[in-house]
């Protein structure tokens, strides 16, 4: 087929148009004995002057039912002819046409004495009924003859009787007039065609041989007798012949007639560059949440009376069957039809609710091994599973035997209409009896699907019992839950008073200098996102925590102290990103990149020299710098071009940190925040499986720092070493032959074996994507790690890209897939993968709190990115199934192909860009 270029009428968001331009025909006048006989029809203008004023109206139908009010056109005398070119600007959009829409236009006559069908002093000329789209669906444009029935007004029904364009029917042949006639009329249809197409620029224009075929066709209309406007109102006549009456017994009321006249009114709709096509608007389809049944108190709710229907003409109502057009009443799909509770359903949960309302003899209630089979499978449950309503109705009527099991509070919870007040009020009773829950509990609560301030603030009571480190840990995700606070954006109100997360988040936050200084940029970070998804009522409300939580910290005895320190942190920030963003935008080498980065850091008006008192780092506030080692810089090679920069802390040592200006690192710091959580989830499970994630901190949307590990990527050690290349990097700086495994020390190996197999693990459940040998990094000390998470969530922009990173250069250090080393490496993978499904749920709640934080993959399916990591635990599979699975999995990754391609591929690439 060839390519067709449309658009859609649903994105045309502009006024439909119309000009109207002049009314071709005549008629034969009325007879004076006529006049005489009825001497109302000798007032009426047209009967008067053959040129008398007129004027037109227009207005949109659909289904039968006027869509717009009338437009009219300005009063105009006429003299030769009845020619008004004017525009009519209608009241309706094409974005909004129904596909039956038609232009219902109507010719006014007047007539002091009125008459059939008069308005006043206003009486049908004639009418006629121009549809918007043709019979594919294609929306009319440039000029159009419309046939006028006389002394009728357009009804613009969807069967109108008063057509614009009547279709053909084939002639008699038995008649050779007729015939010849017709072979006449299909030529100037014909030729009417041409012309049409012509004047929209659809034919290309040759002047000289235009102006051939126009005399030639003015040529043949003389050579017929007649002009070409009589050879049009004689093809019309012959079309209508069935309708019309004959000439010489023509009647006194002329209204009585059912057929098109002589008369065309010519009129111009808008020309576009492309077809438009009609389509209609597609409703969304209803959320989830819509489509819950209803609790027990919204189905108490009285509904209002039907609204008064009334009936456009076409349409019947429903008792008058019998009359007008039976059967055509008309169905409406509604899109909240899938909203609606069922009235039998509702019913039957308020009975039930009823029953256990007061909670008499609720507290003594026990189920039966049945019934408590069905609550331990209800208990089960993922946080990210919706209860059916008899699930609800069953954890609520044993809601006082579950406040001994702690992780049936999430699954009470949502049991609970808190729309319902007497409900409610008795939940938040029930929530005070209940046992002490999980922190993964609590940051369930949290989340953005549970609104009630008292059940957010029973998870801070939890949360309270929390220490420092543990707290660390998750406060990441807990300052995105602060959007899900009830904290009000306008001025004047105290965080502290409108959410207990923030007041409690608050005064932690000024106890721990290391608290406070993670809290402070992670909040900083949020007021610094402009975005559209992030919104203004958002960074309203961190721009208020921030200031609420400066007012707090200068309350305390070294308050002042610690908000100059936070202050002096920031200023460092801007004077590294000033220095970064000019190297990023130069043109220079690296070399000369790399000198001028020193001789900034060297010199002393920008206060890194010496910095003097120590400043805690605030990537790590641990550390202590006391100035910078200008020669231990470093510019990459990198498109941003990032900056090593070295400092000198009080302990004598230096810290490199990599700071990068041009780039959001948000995403890398959050997987990097869940790779130090599940490293502490291994390590009390006595699993340590040497991990060493580094630090990142994001400073900004477009900045941030992390820390320089001293270290090779695979891709560096395999252009260095061609056998075995990790092997003979890790036996140069650990030898041993002494009988160590494979020449190497013992616990280098150890340490390798057991970093990979924790780093495979982490990021398949993480779905960290593009992965190649320049994103695989070995320490001296045999320590393996990731870096670059660019892509997390499955995403992947390599084709076929394997579900885990297990390349042959791992394999190989190990002692290749049948040695012992590598046999323990998969009972690690075994291990640790069993150890992080056991805390699943702790996991999937940190990413349900993460879902509005802007980072960039979750940002592309938030409704997907909770269900994306579920998918990759196995959780509907046993324990011994899901690692079978996983097993699979490593095999298959270890034996594909396409992963040594990409990384050959990438390989070269980087060899041309060197």
């Amino acid at each position: 087929m060839e390519p067709f270029t449309f658009a859609s009428s649903n994105t045309l968001d502009f006024p439909v148009s119309i000009r109207i331009i002049n009314l071709e025909g005549s008629e034969s006048p009325i007879p004076f004995s006529t006049l005489i006989d009825h001497p109302k029809l000798k007032h009426i203008g047209s009967n008067q002057s053959p040129h008398s004023e007129l004027y037109v109206t227009v207005q949109v139908w659909a289904g039968s039912k006027p869509l717009t009010v009338p437009v009219q056109t300005a009063y105009k005398p006429f003299r030769n002819e009845r020619k008004w070119n004017e525009w009519l600007t209608l009241p309706i959009k094409y974005s909004t046409l129904p596909e039956n829409s038609r232009l219902a236009i109507t010719i006014w006559d007047l007539s002091p004495t009125g008459g059939p069908g008069a308005q006043g002093h206003a009486i049908p000329f004639g009418g006629t009924t121009l549809p918007l789209f043709d019979g594919d669906n294609q929306l009319h444009k440039g000029r159009q003859k419309c046939h006028v029935y006389r002394h009728k007004a357009a009804d613009g029904n969807d069967d109108s009787k008063t057509p614009a364009i009547i279709p053909k029917r084939k002639e008699s042949s038995k008649n050779g007039g007729a015939v010849a006639e017709d072979k006449d009329g299909e030529e100037l249809d014909r030729m009417e065609k041409l012309f049409k197409k012509h004047e929209m620029g659809e034919i290309p224009r040759v002047d000289w041989l235009d102006q051939l075929v126009f005399r030639g066709f003015e040529k043949r209309g003389h050579q017929s007798g007649t002009s070409l406007q009589a050879i049009l109102q004689r093809k019309r006549a012959a079309e209508s012949e069935a309708f019309k009456k004959a000439s010489d017994s023509k009647e006194t009321d002329s209204s009585q007639e059912s057929g098109p006249s002589n008369f065309v009114l010519n009129v111009e709709l808008p020309r576009f560059d492309f077809p438009v096509v009609f389509a209609d608007h597609e409703y969304p389809t209803p959320p989830i949440s819509s489509l819950q049944h209803l609790s027990s108190s919204q189905s108490n709710i009285v509904l209002k009376p039907p609204p008064e229907v009334h009936f456009g003409p076409g349409i019947n109502g429903i008792d008058d069957g019998d009359e007008g057009y039976a059967g055509q009443l008309i169905q409406v799909y509604d899109p909240e039809v899938g909203a609606k509770d069922n009235p039998a359903e509702s019913k039957h949960r308020r009975l039930v609710r009823s029953q256990h309302r007061n909670g008499i003899l609720d507290k003594d209630l026990k189920p039966n091994a049945k019934v408590r089979d069905e609550l331990n499978l209800i208990m089960s449950y993922s946080p990210t599973h919706t209860l059916s309503p008899e699930e609800k109705d069953l954890i609520w009527k044993f809601r006082y035997h579950l406040t001994r099991n702690k992780k049936a509070l999430t699954k009470f919870v949502k049991s609970v209409n808190w729309q319902d007040q007497a409900e409610s009020k008795q939940a938040v009773q029930v929530l005070g009896k209940w046992t002490d829950i999980d922190v993964d509990d609590a940051l369930e609560l949290l989340g953005p699907t549970f609104d009630n301030s008292a059940v957010r603030a029973f998870a801070v009571e939890r949360l309270r019992k929390a220490d420092n480190h543990e707290l660390l840990l998750y406060l990441l995700q807990l300052v995105q839950a602060l959007k899900y606070e009830h904290i009000s954006p306008q001025p004047g109100h105290e965080v502290a008073q409108d959410s207990s997360l923030a007041q409690f988040l608050i005064s932690r936050a000024i106890d721990s200098f290391t608290l406070g200084n993670y809290f402070w940029w992670y909040v900083m970070v949020e007021c610094d996102d402009k975005s559209q998804d992030q919104g203004q009522d958002n960074q309203a409300i961190y721009h208020k925590i921030a200031y609420d939580f400066m007012t707090e910290l200068v309350k305390l005895p070294d308050g002042k102290e610690t908000r100059r320190t936070l202050l002096r942190q920031a200023e460092w920030i801007s004077i590294l990103s000033k220095i970064s963003g000019e190297i990023k935008e130069s043109n220079e080498s690296i070399a000369r990149r790399t000198e001028r980065v020193k001789n900034f850091l060297a010199d002393p008006k920008n206060e890194l020299v010496t910095i003097d008192p120590p400043l805690p780092l605030p990537l790590d506030p641990s550390v202590e710098v006391i100035g910078v080692a200008p020669e231990d810089t470093i510019v990459f090679k990198s498109s941003l071009h990032p900056i090593k920069v070295a400092f000198k802390t009080t302990s004598g040592r230096k810290y490199p940190v990599l700071f990068k200006t041009g780039d959001d690192l948000r995403q890398d710091q959050l997987v990097i925040q869940i790779i130090t959580l599940m490293d502490n989830l291994l390590q009390k499970e006595n699993l340590d499986l040497k991990l060493s994630p580094y630090k990142i901190l994001a400073t900004s949307t477009t900045a941030g720092l992390s820390q320089f590990v001293p270290s090779m990527s695979f891709q560096g050690i395999a252009s260095k070493f061609r056998n075995n290349p990790a092997l003979a990097y890790l036996k140069q700086n650990n030898p041993d032959s002494q009988g160590g495994p494979l020449g190497l020390r013992k616990e280098t190996l150890d340490t390798f074996v057991k970093s990979c197999a924790g780093y495979c693990v982490i990021t398949y459940i993480l779905g960290v994507g593009d992965r190649h040998l320049d994103n695989l990094l070995l320490a001296p000390d045999g320590h393996f790690f990731h870096a670059d998470f660019g892509y997390i969530l499955g995403r992947d922009p390599k084709p076929f890209a394997p579900a885990m990173k297990l390349s042959k250069e791992m394999v190989d250090c190990m002692g290749g897939s049948s040695s012992e080393h590598y046999r323990q490496f998969k009972q690690y993978c075994f291990l640790a993968y069993s150890a992080l499904r056991k805390n699943s749920n702790l996991i999937l709640n940190l990413f349900s709190l993460m879902v509005d934080a802007n980072i960039p993959d979750i940002k592309l399916e938030p409704d997907k990115a909770v269900f994306k990591v579920k998918e990759r635990f196995h959780l509907e599979l046993s324990e011994e199934e899901a690692i079978r699975a996983l097993e699979r999995i490593m095999d298959d990754s270890l034996s594909a192909l396409v992963p040594v391609v990409i990384d050959k591929l990438h390989e070269i690439v980087q060899h041309f860009r060197a």
